[in-house]
């Protein structure tokens, strides 16, 4: 009997699965109840909001201070609060900049400051320390005008990169055309606006805005609330509570129709496309978590609706995402991709197609509710940081949610359905009241962009431009006569034939790093090139004794036909004139185009070994000011590489370019060379 009652329990699973319909899938659990921790919270009398998660499964403690403002405007002194941010961090009354970081890192901590917070971690045991500096660094900074300075030269030189990146440059234009120059949000920082900014300007913003009673100061970690509570007042009980400004500001509006925002970057082998729409929606509205689930399931990631077309199906880009973005003032819709330049039209206009399609066809239940798990999971996944607590309590604060926003966020996520999201669609994807910022090489791709709506043209500030003239050269003008203009105004036949040897030494500047080049020819066909860093030789091209070779960081190779080409080109220093001479090189005329402000020819060049590269010639006297060739950096695609040629020297009857770009887009190499000589008795011997 007892056999046979194990044989009925062991067939139980068997009848158990021949009950269930295989052919329907099975209802969505109940969303299951959640149990947040409850921050302990207090106001100090000043008015400072202090909230505590403790938690002490690592001896670490953590706080931040926040303040609660979402921007002000800046006009012409935009970057008061970035620098503001910075400056903060560079020193006490009491400490240096050095002294500071010196004490921060004896006690293994950090402390970090921005435009809108300050924060501070450490071991537990080091903690009150810590937090003392953090104490001094908000309310008894030095604010150092020479940090200040360091700071704008820093900015300045952030600025004029970012003017060659194509992310950063639609972030400016995107903002500005969407809320306005009347709005924090439309702020563009400028060589101007930086230049402009005061340390009395940094000052009257930290006493305007850096108020306790407009501020909150979360504690997380391996610390008990009354530990918590005794270090608030220890150290900003003090604090003085003010009074501060809450400025009003006009809410921005969608545009009335859609338009292409064109930003001409003609070096750019791709475009980078961004489609952007103010949308009012807020923190913790009743749209917000259904507006959340469509956005994820038009570009949340690799199974976006915008990814699986773009990039799984056509294959114009690595990726196609989009944002939906909440926010007290005015949030955003955005989607965005950077394609392949001949693909920039069939993407537009694949990108409004699945806005339309969002628009217009209806979603099945099963992408909704494996949409709604996947965010469920990440819900719950994030519950394990015990700053997720911290943050919550923060955002309920200063949001103004109900208490029981968060606990109730999965029960309200599973509410979502088909119709409701459908809704979303329709009320926040707004295809035609876009604005279609696309940073691009306008000649290559402006033609057919006009179906989609109006094209303007603007600056990397999002200054209304003109359109880009072409200018036609004139029929007398071939690519042949212009080299051999360039090779003419390098110097004429006999002072090129009076030449010897060349030795130029300099310095390059990259990502903040200073290096010694140099440069040396033994006229005809000897030839090296070297960077280096104290005395260590970091890459190499050589050409000697008929032999090629290259180095990186000690590496040796000797190069393809290719390379020894290029090699030939430079080691003749003459190399127009040298081009001409060698034949086999095929030239093709292109247009005339603007290089630092002035007219030259383009000529597009095709080598005998089958490199192609197109050379810029200036207008008015001739020489080479501009090299541009597209190269394949393997998984990041295709990168255009420009060097610039200036300033140059009359040296024994030829010239020669003192200052060197090269110019990879983020990186960019910058060459000054200081000392150049001419027949100054260099031998072949020399060249090692």
């Amino acid at each position: 009997m007892k056999k046979a009652f194990l044989y009925i329990i062991a067939l139980m699973p068997m009848i158990t699965m021949a009950q269930v319909d295989r052919t329907k899938a099975p209802a969505p659990s109940p969303a299951p109840p959640i149990q947040l921790g409850k921050p302990t919270a207090y106001t100090l009398p000043n008015g400072l909001k202090v909230f505590v998660v403790q938690n002490s499964k690592l001896p670490r403690v953590s706080a931040s201070l926040t303040i609660d403002m979402d921007g002000i405007i800046e006009g012409d002194k935009t970057g008061i609060t970035s620098m503001a941010g910075s400056l903060l961090r560079r020193g006490t009354a009491k400490m240096s900049k050095a002294q500071l970081d010196e004490e921060i890192d004896f006690l293994g901590a950090s402390i970090n400051t921005s435009s809108q917070s300050a924060s501070a971690s450490s071991l537990k045991n080091n903690f009150p320390k810590v937090f003392a500096l953090m104490s001094d660094v908000v309310l008894r900074p030095a604010l150092p005008s020479a940090e200040l300075e360091k700071i704008r030269k820093n900015e300045l030189s952030e600025l004029q990169s970012n003017k060659d990146d194509p992310g950063a440059i639609s972030d400016n234009v995107s903002n500005r055309l969407t809320f306005g120059k009347n709005h924090p949000y439309g702020d563009i920082a400028t060589e101007k606006t930086i230049s402009n900014v005061k340390l009395d300007d940094i000052k009257k913003y930290f006493a305007t805005y850096w108020k306790p009673n407009n501020a909150y100061l979360v504690f997380v970690g391996a610390i008990a609330p009354e530990e918590a509570r005794q270090l608030a007042v220890q150290y900003f009980g003090a604090w003085q509570k003010g009074v501060v400004p809450k400025p009003v500001y006009k809410t921005p509006q969608a545009s009335a129709k859609t338009f292409i925002a064109l930003i001409d970057r003609p070096s750019s082998v791709q475009s980078n496309i961004n489609f952007i729409c103010p949308v009012e929606l807020k923190p913790g509205a009743p749209d917000a978590i259904p507006a959340s689930v469509m956005d994820n399931l038009l570009g949340g990631g690799s199974s976006g609706r915008l990814f699986q077309n773009l990039r799984e199906k056509y294959g114009f880009t690595y990726g196609a995402y989009s944002s939906l973005n909440t926010d007290r003032l005015i949030g955003k819709f955005e989607a965005n991709a950077s394609v392949r330049n001949e693909k920039t039209d069939s993407a537009i206009g694949q990108f409004l197609y699945e806005f339309n399609k969002m628009r217009t066809e209806s979603f099945t239940e099963t992408e909704v509710n494996n949409m709604k798990s996947y965010l469920s999971g990440g819900f719950a996944r994030s519950l394990e940081n015990p700053g997720t607590i911290a943050q919550f309590a923060l955002n309920i604060a200063r949001y103004n949610l109900p208490a029981d926003y968060y606990q109730n966020y999965l029960r309200n996520l599973s509410n979502v359905n088909t119709d409701v999201v459908a809704e979303m669609a329709k009320k926040y994807i707004m295809p035609g009241r876009m604005v279609i910022v696309i940073v691009g090489n306008a000649k290559q791709i402006a033609a057919g962009l006009e179906k989609y709506g109006e094209v303007k043209y603007f600056d990397v500030y999002g200054n209304e431009v003109a359109a880009p003239v072409v200018k036609k050269v004139d029929a007398s003008v071939t690519p042949e006569s212009i080299i051999q203009k360039a090779a003419n105004a390098t110097g004429s036949a006999e002072a090129m034939a009076a030449i010897t040897d060349i030795d130029m030494n300099g310095e390059a500047s990259l990502m903040g790093q200073s290096f010694s080049v140099n440069q040396k020819y033994v006229l005809p066909g000897t030839y090296l090139s070297a960077m280096s860093m104290k005395g260590m030789v970091l890459q190499s091209k050589m050409l000697k004794d008929g032999k090629y070779t290259m180095s990186m960081q000690g590496q040796s190779q000797e190069g393809d036909e290719q390379d020894k080409e290029e090699i030939d080109e430079d080691a003749a220093f003459f190399t127009d004139a040298y081009m001409l001479k060698k034949g086999g090189y095929k030239f093709e005329m292109g247009t005339i185009e603007k290089v630092e402000g002035k007219d030259a020819y383009a000529v597009n060049i095709k080598t005998p070994t089958g490199r192609e590269y197109t050379n810029y010639y200036d207008v008015a006297n001739g020489l080479k000011v501009k090299s541009s060739t597209v190269e394949d950096a393997g998984p990041a695609g295709k990168v255009t590489v420009q060097i610039y040629f200036g300033e140059y020297k009359t040296i024994n009857g030829i010239q020669v370019p003192s200052k060197v770009l090269i110019d990879q887009g983020a990186l960019k190499i910058d060459m000054n060379f200081k000392d150049i000589k001419v027949n100054g008795g260099l031998k072949a011997d020399d060249i090692k």
